[in-house]
């Protein structure tokens, strides 16, 4: 990848009165993504390893992605316009021919984290958007070390 993105990572994952905050960084950023909360939920139990007793939308996509042979590379959150994130999927496909297929989507941020968590795919920031949010590295802390991250289900990932 070259500098015009930045790698990051989920790092949290809580409850709001309007949904879930995702919080998306490394050591020097970390900002914030609202989305719905049953998939916020998805998202956390991804990274802990869990599934539900039946498969949740971003799992029969993963299902069916391995089914052909494909996989998430990566996902770029590419955007951010009017309040809104938008993503791209990146994912790849070979055939028994070993031709190889890259499929670049436009999806919605809170699928896209979703499923790279599945999968254990990284996670990149477009560099003009990762600069133009705000740092919530503070906002983090104070949560963590109010003790209040362990009151949220789906605190702390």
């Amino acid at each position: 990848m070259q500098n015009d993105v930045v790698e990051v990572t989920i790092r949290a994952v809580f409850p709001t009165s309007n949904g879930c905050a995702v919080f998306l960084g490394g050591e020097d950023k970390i900002f914030v993504i609202y989305i719905d909360p049953a998939i916020g939920a998805a998202i956390h139990a991804a990274i802990q390893g869990q599934s539900a007793e039946r498969p949740q939308t971003h799992e029969l996509l993963g299902s069916i992605l391995e089914g052909f042979g494909a996989k998430v590379m990566r996902v770029v959150i590419a955007d951010f316009e009017e309040g809104v994130f938008f993503a791209r999927l990146i994912i790849e496909a070979s055939n028994e021919l070993h031709q190889r297929k890259v499929l670049d989507i436009d999806a919605r941020p809170s699928d896209s984290l979703a499923l790279a968590a599945a999968a254990g795919a990284p996670i990149f920031v477009a560099r003009h958007v990762f600069d133009s949010t705000d740092d919530m590295s503070e906002v983090l802390d104070r949560i963590v070390e109010s003790g209040n991250a362990g009151e949220h289900p789906g605190g702390l990932v």
